[in-house]
């Protein structure tokens, strides 16, 4: 049997414990009250840190000097026709009656004027030299194609042109008040271009087999030129095979 006083030590080991409970439960409770005088009542809530700065308002610096003026849309963008007002007048509304060759020199030329470099010293050259004749495959120019694109019942002008790096430029122009107007300029990779519902639709490869990317063209009645409409990524559709003879 132990001796009477061996529950000495478990009870002073027992006190101990109780103590260090009853300290570590002291501790909390300060922490507890000093949240509470924080305000912040509720666990997760967010915990005070310190005394804040005080909120400044903007001031503006350098304010003797005057903002700059408000810049205007870069040439040949987006938001407006661009006339092509080298080219005689056509009052007759019919943009057939003038030549597809005068009207893609005058956009090469206006292009120039503006410091825009579409096409390399040759490839100018030589589309100079072809552009009366469009259509060979020694010429890069494509022929000419006249569909409605803006909904008034006329046609409009619409020229393809293939760049050495097989990029297809294309351009569509319409008249307006008797002044060719050009409509569209864009570049593409495409496998097939073609006209819907009188929206320029343009295929191109898509990084995955099987797939193309399309991009649409409609009329912008706003802006008074073609305007990207949609821009899609699907499965490529075969071409319906041409039934053999027999």
């Amino acid at each position: 049997m132990p001796p009477e006083n061996s529950a000495v030590p478990l009870v002073r080991g027992l006190r101990s414990r109780r103590a260090a409970v009853r300290a570590v439960a002291l501790v909390t409770a300060v922490a507890g009250t000093a949240a509470l005088l924080g305000g912040c009542a509720e666990a997760g809530a967010p915990q005070g840190a310190g005394h804040a700065s005080a909120v400044t308002g903007p001031e503006q610096l350098w304010p003797d000097h005057k903002p700059a003026p408000p810049s205007s849309p870069p040439p040949g963008g987006e938001e407006s026709p661009q006339p092509l007002t080298a080219l005689p007048r056509v009052p007759s509304g019919d943009i057939r009656k003038v030549s597809a060759r005068s009207v893609l020199l005058a956009q090469i030329d206006a292009d120039k004027r503006r410091d825009i470099e579409v096409f390399e010293q040759d490839e100018e050259r030589t589309i100079r030299a072809c552009a009366g004749r469009p259509g060979p495959r020694s010429c890069p120019v494509r022929a000419p194609e006249y569909h409605d694109l803006t909904g008034d019942g006329k046609d409009e002008l619409i020229v393809g042109i293939d760049s050495a790096d097989h990029l297809l430029i294309t351009y569509a122009y319409t008249l307006k008040n008797g002044v060719v107007n050009s409509i569209l300029d864009a570049t593409s990779y495409p496998q097939s271009v073609e006209v819907a519902d009188r929206k320029l639709v343009f295929h191109e490869p898509g990084d995955a087999p099987g797939y193309e990317s399309r991009t649409v063209y409609a009329w912008d009645a706003r802006h008074q030129r073609m305007t990207i409409e949609d821009v899609g990524y699907a499965r490529r559709i075969p071409s319906p095979a041409t039934p053999s003879g027999g």
